[in-house]
């Protein structure tokens, strides 16, 4: 019998051992669905990954690294990853291979059962799979036929040889718009499919020189710095809570500034413009990708040219155009609202998650659900940030965790799980915040929603607010057992 069981062993999973042994709760595993470590810096290895937040904001705030550059690229960031892995000595308390099935409540502990047939007993489950883990990939009529290569971004076959070749990009947010440049010029040809266009705003990216790296290694320097970048980023909420006015103001201004100035062409210029409030989608950041779109070898379809079904050839158009292809390529994003936990979940009295979230998911904190005891969400509903590293909101939800392991740890309880009158007085609060917000009444549909219209994903405000919510532990607000 373990104390926490941590499911993903990704940065939020790292995270939440790390602090365990900080805090002397060494009776712990790591369950890891794929044959390595690491989440998503280790699995998306497609050619141009790279984190869009900076790299010394998006890194472990008690682990400093001398990056090379203000955006990293994958390597770099799996090597940061595989360092912290092996600093804290997590893969001796891990178990590679070990797709979590199923989680079930039985009366005093979890029982995690593997499809590896594997079963596994601990007290309290963490679960940091990972919101965007579950890869989406449309069943285009005749995908089954297609004699090329066909692949998702986050399973890139490196086996395959994509230059001089004929590929399709489907899709076009933050993985395309990373993709095709890193390919256009070494293709034969290019074609995106384009469901709606993303607001696009240039990259301000450095290389960071010899002493610059040096400094990065020390605390004080490399503090200044996430701070400095920190507030810097945190005004945008304003916008994107408050004021659609400044929203287009000091962002949206910025980006058709940067389209008129980049894309020559006034009819490519049209499909790339979006219909909606920059900030309703994700925001992609990039000085190269109008450049690659506005190559010879390179073929936008929007709406309009749609794909009407992929054949064994490749894939012909809404327009009845057939083009012929060597790979597909899906940049369709990920399972990142209602199906976020790709497991099943039943908590007590036979609840399951599924029902629990059948309006649409949600949590206290965005952390943990009554009638689920001892189980802490990483990354659940609603605490995705758009404008600031999602590792600080990791870090803020570590403290309510920790909290409540210690309130377990020092009581006779066998369990401890929130009020549903907490929860629900939470989740309104955070839905009555969402109301005014640009994902919310911007013009779009975005995964940020659930099938119920709700936005999901995003958390409604400040940071930093966010953080001061998860360090005030609430005793009335939750019962021991």
């Amino acid at each position: 019998m373990y104390d926490v069981v941590i499911i993903g062993s990704g940065f939020g999973g790292q995270i939440a051992a790390i602090n365990l042994r900080k805090r002397g709760l060494n009776n712990f595993l790591i369950l890891e669905r794929r044959d390595f470590m690491g989440g998503t810096w280790v699995q998306n290895k497609y050619p141009g990954a790279a984190v869009d937040v900076q790299s010394p904001l998006y890194s472990l705030s008690f682990e400093p690294y001398p990056w090379t550059q203000m955006y990293a690229e994958q390597p770099e960031l799996e090597d940061y990853t595989n360092k912290i892995i092996e600093k804290y000595g997590l893969r001796e308390q891990t178990r590679t291979g070990q797709d979590v099935q199923q989680l079930d409540w039985c009366d005093d502990h979890w029982q995690i059962q593997t499809k590896a047939g594997d079963i596994f007993r601990s007290r309290s489950v963490i679960s940091a799979s990972g919101p965007l883990s579950q890869p989406l990939t449309p069943e285009f009529p005749g995908h089954d036929t297609f004699q090329g290569e066909q692949f998702h971004t986050n399973a890139w076959n490196h086996d395959f040889d994509h230059k001089g070749k004929r590929v399709a990009i489907i899709g076009s947010g933050a993985s395309a718009a990373q993709v095709i440049p890193a390919i256009a010029s070494e293709v034969e040809a290019l074609h995106v499919f384009q469901r709606s266009p993303h607001w696009v705003l240039p990259r301000h990216d450095w290389k960071f020189g010899k002493v610059a790296r040096t400094l990065l290694k020390w605390k004080p320097m490399y503090h200044l710095l996430r701070k400095t970048i920190y507030w810097a980023l945190e005004y945008r909420v304003i916008a994107f809570k408050y004021s659609k006015r400044l929203m287009r103001f000091i962002g949206q201004s910025e980006a058709e500034r940067f389209m008129r100035k980049t894309i020559k062409d006034p009819e490519l210029r049209q499909k790339l413009t979006p219909d909606y409030l920059i900030g309703c989608k994700r925001i992609l950041v990039s000085s190269t990708l109008y450049p690659a779109l506005q190559r010879d070898n390179v073929s936008l379809h929007d709406r309009n040219d749609s794909i009407a079904r992929i054949t064994e050839s490749g894939i012909e158009t809404a327009q009845g155009i057939q083009l012929k292809l060597d790979a597909i390529v899906y940049a369709t994003g990920y399972q990142a609202t209602d199906g976020s936990i790709p497991f099943r979940v039943t908590g007590r009295d036979g609840k399951t998650l599924e029902q629990f979230w059948e309006e649409f998911p949600r949590a206290y904190l965005g952390t943990s659900m009554p009638g689920f005891p001892n189980l802490y969400l990483v990354t659940g509903p609603n605490t995705g940030i758009g404008h600031t590293s999602a590792l600080f909101i990791i870090e803020s939800q570590m403290k309510y965790i920790l909290r409540c392991l210690q309130e377990l740890q020092n009581s006779p309880a066998l369990s401890i799980e929130v009020k549903p009158a907490a929860e629900e007085k939470y989740t309104d609060m955070i839905h009555r915040e969402m109301r005014n917000t640009v994902w919310q009444v911007g013009g779009c549909n975005s995964w940020y929603k659930s099938k119920s219209g709700r936005v999901i994903a995003m958390y409604p405000g400040f940071s930093f607010v966010y953080r001061w919510l998860a360090s005030r532990f609430k005793r009335h607000h939750h019962q021991l057992r």
